[in-house]
């Protein structure tokens, strides 16, 4: 009998891997066994922690930005007296990351909303929470910013958070095609060094 310790361990196993093998392969060319074998449980096991392969890919997304919002928050949480520079950190520590990782991968989020994002409902709303609670962390930061006087206030910080969301997502996939940061640095450049400046 599995422990829920053990039931715990093994599905945070299968969704880490799910995250690895879904960046590298795509939703549609990764198979269950593979990441079955990946973390040594039984094929047979798979449905004891999701109801379909489908349920486990929108799971992979939610545990894919985890990181990434922690991340940014622990940014923000420092940022009484500049917010614009805490976003400005979050994002240079993205791209030096991706530059150390040989710009592979990209971002997963990016990745299954074009090979997915119109065709599963359960993944399509899985992707939009989370592109919504990144999109919604970053509003509070700029607002944080508006009101200590380093952005603008003529364009709402929900408005310049999408915008700044939707470029850095076209910036990835420009990245992966060029091999090389300088669309993200574009794009971290243009928005937060300049349009969202006062």
């Amino acid at each position: 009998m599995e422990t829920k310790s053990q039931k715990h361990f093994n599905r945070e196993n299968l969704l880490s891997q799910g995250v690895s093998l879904l960046m590298q392969q795509g939703y549609h060319g990764t198979g269950l066994k593979e990441i079955l074998d990946a973390v040594q449980i039984p094929k047979g096991s798979f449905y004891n922690y999701f109801g379909s392969k489908e349920q486990f890919a929108a799971e992979v997304v939610q545990h894919y930005i985890e990181p990434f919002i922690r991340q940014l928050d622990g940014h923000l949480q420092g940022c009484e007296t500049d917010a614009l520079a805490a976003i400005h950190r979050y994002f240079e520590e993205l791209i030096d990351a991706l530059e150390k990782s040989g710009f592979q991968g990209g971002c997963l989020l990016g990745n299954l909303m074009g090979e997915i994002g119109d065709t599963s409902e359960l993944c399509r709303e899985s992707l939009q929470k989370a592109v919504h609670r990144y999109r919604d962390l970053l509003a509070q930061g700029l607002s944080a910013a508006q009101r200590q006087g380093s952005v603008r206030t003529d364009k709402s910080a929900e408005a310049m958070a999408d915008l700044l969301t939707n470029a850095w997502q076209g910036a990835l996939l420009r990245m992966k095609i060029e091999q090389s940061a300088e669309p993200l640095k574009q794009c971290c450049r243009d928005l937060l060094g300049d349009y969202f400046k006062t």
